[in-house]
């Protein structure tokens, strides 16, 4: 089994010599040389699921799940990230965080080039305040963060309800309670800092799924989003 990679053997690794960047590869909006990002943050059982899926229909978004992209990426064939994010996922540890925004900004590349698609909604990233910086350094700033806001209990009672039919083996007592404070200690700073610049848009996530969509369109209605005809 090999050891996580050291902070050195990282850097040097072929896959991750992009160019440095003196600014983001994309600037803010949907034109030319742009892109629309959107960050959806909440802690486990807050709704994100249904709202992304929401806002794909109406407003055309791409949804990105960090989670998903690194899951694909270490089963991928030929995958230059595959061993590296194996070892860190089998050891506990988080995957570095330059892995996962050069997945992001990949797919994102992809999307574009495929249907010239510039809106993305990154789900579940970033969790820690020093991913929300180097993305929006390396990458494009974000429009806003969509804040899905939902106390411990109702968390709690989604996700063990969630449990007895899902087989995830993260919907246990244990499990939900560990998630909620990781939650609180490492991504509601990022939150809090996006609030203070003016950029969360943030629901009462314990309402009924449809209630809190509403909630959503209405907000970004007045950041200027619209669905689509």
């Amino acid at each position: 089994m090999p050891a996580v990679p050291d902070k050195k053997e990282l850097q040097e690794n072929p896959a991750l010599q992009a160019p440095k960047r003196s600014q983001p590869l994309f600037s803010p909006g949907t034109s030319d040389g742009q892109a629309l990002v959107i960050f959806v943050l909440g802690g486990p059982g807050s709704g994100k699921g249904t709202q992304c899926a929401n806002l794909v229909r109406d407003y055309g978004f791409k949804h990105l799940s960090a989670g998903d992209l690194l899951r694909e990426e270490q089963d991928r064939e030929g995958s230059e990230f595959g061993d590296m994010i194996k070892t860190y996922i089998k050891e506990g540890e988080i995957v570095p965080m330059e892995v996962t925004i050069q997945l992001l900004e990949n797919a994102m590349n992809a999307t574009i080039e495929d249907n010239g698609n510039r809106k993305f909604l990154i789900d579940g990233f970033p969790r820690k305040m020093d991913q929300a910086i180097a993305f929006e350094e390396k990458v494009v700033p974000s429009k806003f963060t969509l804040f899905t806001d939902c106390p411990e209990a109702a968390m709690r009672e989604r996700l063990l309800n969630r449990g007895k039919t899902s087989g995830r083996a993260d919907d246990n007592e244990e499990s939900i309670k560990k998630r909620f404070r990781t939650f609180v200690e490492t991504s509601m700073p990022v939150v809090q800092k996006f609030e203070k610049e003016g950029r969360v848009v943030k629901v009462d996530a314990t309402k009924a799924p449809d209630e809190v969509y509403q909630d959503v369109r209405k907000q970004f209605s007045r950041e200027g989003l619209e669905p689509q005809k």
